[in-house]
């Protein structure tokens, strides 16, 4: 992010410019920050895709922009509108691309951040708050606490109704799935490789956020005894691991893999026990990791454990898409998220 002596003296005058802001009282959040936010918040800004996916679902009019603006192909599977908003960077994360001064020139009303919670994002969301005078809010991006990031952001935006909606449709889920999970015998329970990038080689090691859900399932995740986030493996190190279930988000190495001779041995493609994920809008197990993760949860849930999990998943992808997209699918569109192809 570009900080510089211009840009602070721009926002400064910004500030003394405006007209006076009625503040609300002072909401924490998730890092215990007291966020004092406007009793009128209008304009969102997302610091990241986890969160432009959690504010656009929430309620769309408050997303002032995307961090990427969707392509064509995954603009389909979003309401009338979504894809008009314009493409304003991110503040955080890899390939950060907005500065401060395009940040003040939007005018938000707050700005959020959905992830991890350290030291260097509460560093950076006081650096910002500081210098722009806009309030920056941090969420806990976990899988496990999407219901709570849900009433949190309700409180920030001052629409509680609208965040209690959200998290007890997130609290029914993750329940449902969670008690059916807990009774299935720990030898029931398959060993995962979670297969990213054009050859299958990179993964996410333990406690990832980016297999979150494979592990929140019970599932062996092969690569989990090593702690960390995304990691590039060997082909000889997948061949040791002898995954019994290989979950990928790449359609072109889903295709390839079963028929790739290197690969022929490991008991998942000799089962055939190979799934693609659904990635349309938003990918069902991350890319990115948020809220997204919700109706992925149940595909995951049918992949690992299918005599547990008979559900016609027509019916709850339907429901989902219409209430988190904004979007009512028709056949053919559900076949196509189904299919997990683009």
């Amino acid at each position: 992010m570009t900080i510089n002596r211009r840009t602070v003296l721009y926002g400064l005058a910004t500030g003394l410019a405006a007209p006076r802001i009625a503040w609300a009282a002072p909401v924490s959040d998730n890092a215990g920050r007291a966020i004092a936010v406007p009793q009128k918040v209008e304009r969102v800004f997302a610091a990241g895709p986890p969160a432009a996916i959690l504010l656009y679902t929430f309620a769309p009019e408050l997303l002032l922009g995307w961090t990427r603006r969707p392509a064509p192909a995954e603009c389909v599977f979003l309401g009338a509108g979504a894809c008009d908003k314009p493409e304003v960077g991110r503040l955080t994360g890899r390939g950060n691309t907005t500065n401060l001064e395009v940040l003040l020139n939007l005018k938000p009303d707050l700005i959020v951040d959905v992830g991890t919670i350290n030291n260097t994002y509460i560093s950076l969301a006081d650096r910002v708050q500081t210098q722009t005078g806009i309030p920056y809010a941090l969420l806990d991006g976990r899988f496990a606490a999407i219901a709570a990031t849900y009433r949190k952001l309700g409180e920030l935006t001052h629409r509680q109704s609208q965040g209690e909606t959200f998290a007890k449709y997130a609290e029914s889920t993750v329940a449902t799935i969670k008690a059916r999970v807990d009774q299935i015998p720990q030898d029931k329970r398959p060993r995962v490789y979670y297969a990213r990038g054009p050859r299958g080689l990179e993964t996410g090691l333990g406690g990832s956020i980016n297999v979150e859900t494979i592990e929140f399932l019970g599932a062996r995740n092969v690569a989990g005894d090593r702690k960390g986030g995304m990691a590039t493996v060997s082909v000889e190190q997948i061949l040791a691991w002898n995954p019994d279930v290989i979950v990928t988000i790449e359609p072109a190495f889903a295709a390839s893999v079963r028929s790739d001779t290197v690969w022929a041995t490991i008991s998942a493609v000799k089962t055939g026990r190979i799934y693609l994920s659904p990635r349309l809008p938003f990918g069902w197990v991350d890319f990115p990791p948020s809220v997204n993760r919700l109706i992925g949860l149940w595909w995951l849930a049918k992949a690992l454990y299918p005599d547990q999990f008979p559900e016609d998943l027509g019916p709850l992808a339907r429901d989902f898409y219409r209430q988190f997209y904004h979007v009512d699918l028709t056949g053919a569109q559900l076949d196509r998220v189904l299919s997990g192809q683009n």
